[in-house]
C-alpha cells in the first residue's frame, strides 16, 4: 500500500469562484480508477503545538501499490488538475509513505 498526502497553500486573492474550481479540481482526482480511496479535506479544529494548521486543503490518496502511484500520476485527469488548477496556489508538499 502507498498513501500519498497532499497539502495546498492557496494564494490568499482567491475569489470564491477560484477556490470552487479548485476544489471541483480535487474532486475530479477521485475518479481516477487507481486511487482506492481519496480524502479531501481542511486543517481540523484540533490545536496543539506541534500541528501544523497552516495549509488550506489536504488530499490523501491511497494506492494498492507503487505501479498504481506511477498510473495515477501520468493520467490525463491528473495531468488536467495540475494544467488548470496550479495556478491557484502558491505552495504544496507532498509526503508519500509506504505500509
Amino acid at each position: 500500500m502507498l498513501v500519498h498526502a497532499v497539502y495546498f497553500w492557496l494564494k490568499d486573492d482567491l475569489s470564491a469562484a477560484d477556490r470552487d474550481q479548485f476544489v471541483k479540481g480535487l474532486e475530479s482526482l477521485r475518479t481516477i480508477e487507481d486511487a482506492e480511496a481519496c480524502y479531501i479535506g481542511v486543517p481540523a479544529a484540533t490545536d496543539r503545538p506541534i500541528i501544523d494548521r497552516s495549509y488550506d486543503y489536504a488530499l490523501v490518496v491511497v494506492f494498492r501499490d507503487m505501479a498504481a502511484h506511477d498510473r495515477y500520476q501520468v493520467h490525463p485527469i491528473h495531468d488536467r488538475f495540475r494544467d488548470e488548477c496550479s495556478q491557484y496556489w502558491k505552495k504544496v508538499l507532498i509526503y508519500d509513505s509506504e505500509g
